[in-house]
């Protein structure tokens, strides 16, 4: 065989794994993002900076919980109330509502000049013909959202609430599941979010650190990849049920606020923490 006569592979990136920049969320951004036409959907400028760091300096006084040490790892600090951390038997340990409670009011004592997750809420779906609202779990309306910093970084992991709990954890079912940050502070280097052309497999188990939420590298080592830095006020929509990780952050600190949007069988846009 001559050398002629070889074939020389070529990597072949998907066109449509790609991250949009546009100046608002629109239906079709959404579309996009639950057929798989694009990997996510980054706004600049979603909320004034002057906004983000009076939020900031009201959480900078604030007391942050660990998300659970035995499950989250390296820590991540969180403000506000996640339902990941609250999963018992497939469903919502009965600890999750006075926690939120107690969320809700610690919000409230910020004394904010405005509600951030009804801002990006009503941001996500200004062009959303059906209604966009907060989630409920058999009748009780779920939390928001959370402020997130994790100076570490993330773990490689998928967030699919299919998956998660066996129990339906909206009272609405859903199509597709999304998730959002709004980027309130930046580091100088480091923090972006990486995203992977990859859902879950069985398989993956095996690169899943026991009681871990999240994966070593080793379970997207072949897959196509996408990396996102954002800047302050930024807004990013992206398929949740991809793998996707968080890099660490040097000089500065990462601050975001973050929800799950599900996209209902109703039409609805649902949002939780």
């Amino acid at each position: 065989m001559t050398s002629d006569s070889l074939i020389t592979s070529t990597y072949v990136r998907d066109p449509f794994f790609r991250v949009v920049t546009a100046p608002g969320f629109t239906r079709h951004h959404i579309a996009d993002l639950v057929s798989g036409r694009c990997a996510a959907v980054q706004v600049p400028n979603l909320l004034p900076g002057a906004v983000c760091g009076e939020i900031v300096r009201a959480l900078s006084g604030a007391d942050f919980d660990q998300y659970g040490a035995e499950r989250v790892q390296p820590a991540v600090m969180r403000f506000g109330v996640g339902v990941s951390d609250y999963r018992s038997d497939g469903g919502i340990a009965a600890e999750y509502w006075p926690a939120l409670e107690r969320s809700r009011a610690a919000w409230g004592s910020l004394s904010l000049p405005l509600d951030p997750w009804e801002m990006a809420r009503q941001s996500v779906g200004a062009d959303w013909p059906g209604r966009v609202g907060v989630g409920r779990h058999e009748g009780r309306e779920m939390g928001a959202g959370v402020a997130r910093e994790a100076p570490q970084g993330f773990l490689v992991h998928y967030d699919d609430s299919a998956r998660e709990f066996t129990d339906q954890l909206l009272e609405a079912p859903l199509l597709a599941q999304l998730a959002f940050n709004l980027y309130l502070s930046v580091p100088e280097s480091g923090g972006e979010t990486v995203i992977w052309r990859h859902r879950w497999h069985p398989r993956d188990e095996e690169f899943r650190p026991q009681g871990s939420y999240g994966f070593t590298s080793e379970c997207v080592r072949d897959a196509e990849s996408i990396e996102v830095r954002a800047a302050v006020g930024d807004g990013l929509l992206f398929d949740s049920r991809n793998y996707h990780a968080v890099k660490p952050s040097h000089g500065g600190r990462r601050i975001a606020l973050g929800f799950s949007v599900g996209v209902a069988v109703t039409g609805e846009l649902l949002a939780w923490g």
